[in-house]
């Protein structure tokens, strides 16, 4: 899934999904032909719980440690 498609599916904003990439809390991406990063859903379950340590106050780098 292209990382909309992944934002819609985790209630997130798509930066967030970026950001979250670039602090290696979610590992890189494959891209498309077009240069569309591509998700699979082990990526939108790694998400949930990023979402899940967040909403109980971990910070980034608690939430890091916790996965």
């Amino acid at each position: 899934m292209k990382i909309g498609e992944l934002a819609k599916l985790t209630g997130c904003y798509v930066k967030t999904i970026s950001y979250y990439e670039k602090e290696q809390l979610l590992p890189s991406t494959r891209r498309s032909e077009g240069e569309f990063r591509r998700y699979d859903q082990a990526a939108a379950e790694q998400r949930l719980c990023i979402k899940l340590c967040r909403g109980l106050d971990h910070s980034v780098s608690e939430s890091r440690l916790e996965l």
